[in-house]
C-alpha cells in the first residue's frame, strides 16, 4: 500500500497529525500560562532569562523553564539564543496577557478540559445516539464560557454592537423592557442596565447554575433573572451564541415571537461560519466544529434535539426565524472575528 501511495501526499498528512498535536499541546501550554500569571508576568518587560521569569512570576523554575521552550517552540515567545532569554512579544501579550478586555482569548483555552473530559462520552453517543447535556459539563465549563464572552458583552455590546440598532437605543434610553434570553451568566443584562439605567431588564436561562451566578454578579443592579418562563412583552430581546444550542428552535423562537411587541426587535448573536463547507476551512470554523461537537450539537442531542450545531451559517439561522414567523429578517454590518450578528423583527 505505501508503495502505490503519493509521497508528497503521504508527508503532508503525517505533518498535519503532528501540528494538530502541537496545537493540542500548546494550547494545554497557554492555559497554563494564563492560570499561573506567566504571560502577565512577562508582559512589557521586554527579554528576560529563566530566573527572571521565574522571579517575576514566583513559581517552580523547573516548570518555568519547560513551560518556556514550549511555548518558544510553538512561537508564543521569541527566543535569543545568544543571551538565552524569552521575549513575549507586544502583539502576543494583546491577546493572552489582557484578561477583562474584549480581545483576551484565555477563555477559549478554558473551554479545552472541560470538553476533552466528555470526549469519551461524545465518542460513545457515535454508535448509541443521545449525548452530553449541558449540565453535566460542570462548573469549570460555566467559568469558560463566561470568560471567552465577557469582555467582548461588558466593552462591545453596547458601545459597538447595539449601535446598529439605533431606533432600540433611543427606546432604551428612555426605559423600555429588555429580555435576554439564554442569559447564561447575565453579562448581557448587566452591559444593557448600566449602558441605559432607566430600562427594564430580565434574563431567562434553564441552567440553575447559570441563573445563579448571573443573579451574583448583579447583586447590585435590578435585574430580574430566573428560570420561570418570560411573561409580558419586550421592546428588545437579545439571543446571543445559543440558538444553535436549542432542542426546540423553531418552537422556542416562536415562543420569544410571542414576547415581543409588534415594533420590537429581537438582537441575535451566532458563531461565525460560511453557510458552505468549503468556505469553513479557516481555523475560527475548526475551532467551531470542534467545540459543536463536544458541547454545542452534543448537548442538544442529548435533549432530544435536532443537533443544530456551532457551524449553522446564516442561510439556516434566517430559515429558522422565518418558520417561527418573524417577517424581517437582516444580517447586521458589524465586523468580528468569531461573530455574526442579526436582527428580527415580528
Amino acid at each position: 500500500m505505501l508503495a502505490s501511495m503519493d509521497k508528497e501526499k503521504t508527508r503532508r498528512a503525517i505533518d498535519q497529525v503532528f501540528r494538530d498535536m502541537a496545537g493540542a499541546m500548546s494550547a494545554g501550554m497557554a492555559l497554563v500560562g494564563t492560570r499561573t500569571g506567566l504571560f502577565r508576568a512577562m508582559a512589557g518587560k521586554g527579554p528576560m532569562t529563566v530566573d527572571e521569569v521565574v522571579r517575576a512570576s514566583q513559581l517552580q523554575r523547573r516548570y518555568v523553564e519547560e513551560w518556556l521552550r514550549g511555548m518558544a517552540s510553538a512561537g508564543y515567545l521569541e527566543y535569543s539564543p545568544a543571551a538565552q532569554t524569552y521575549e513575549l512579544p507586544e502583539e502576543m501579550a494583546y491577546f493572552v496577557a489582557s484578561d477583562g478586555s474584549d480581545h483576551f482569548v484565555g477563555g477559549m483555552w478554558e473551554m479545552v478540559p472541560p470538553l476533552m473530559r466528555v470526549a469519551p462520552q461524545v465518542a460513545g453517543a457515535f454508535a448509541k445516539g443521545g449525548g452530553v447535556r449541558f449540565e453535566e459539563f460542570g462548573p469549570d465549563c460555566l467559568n469558560a464560557l463566561d470568560l471567552i464572552n465577557r469582555g467582548q458583552y461588558e466593552q462591545r455590546f453596547t458601545d459597538y454592537w447595539l449601535k446598529a440598532l439605533p431606533d432600540t437605543m433611543e427606546r432604551l434610553r428612555a426605559g423600555g423592557r429588555v429580555l435576554d434570553y439564554g442569559c447564561g451568566s447575565g453579562r448581557v443584562a448587566i452591559a444593557i442596565k448600566k449602558a441605559f439605567p432607566a430600562a427594564e431588564l430580565a434574563g431567562y436561562d434553564v441552567d440553575a447554575q447559570s441563573i445563579a451566578r448571573a443573579r451574583e454578579a448583579a447583586k447590585e443592579l435590578q435585574i430580574a433573572f430566573g428560570s420561570e418562563k418570560p411573561s409580558g412583552q419586550f421592546d428588545l430581546i437579545t439571543i446571543c451564541d445559543c440558538i444553535h444550542d436549542l432542542a426546540a428552535p423553531v418552537e422556542t423562537l416562536r415562543e420569544i415571537h410571542r414576547l415581543l411587541k409588534a415594533d420590537g426587535t429581537l438582537f441575535i448573536v451566532e458563531p461565525k461560519a460560511a453557510d458552505r463547507l468549503e468556505d469553513n476551512r479557516n481555523p475560527v470554523a475548526t475551532m467551531f466544529y470542534g467545540f459543536s461537537l463536544f458541547h454545542c450539537m452534543t448537548q442538544s442531542l442529548a435533549r432530544g434535539g435536532p443537533g443544530l450545531g456551532t457551524c449553522m451559517g446564516p442561510q439556516k439561522t434566517e430559515g429558522l426565524l422565518r418558520d417561527a414567523g418573524f417577517r424581517d429578517f437582516r444580517q447586521l454590518d458589524i465586523k468580528s472575528m468569531t461573530n455574526l450578528f442579526y436582527a428580527a423583527k415580528p
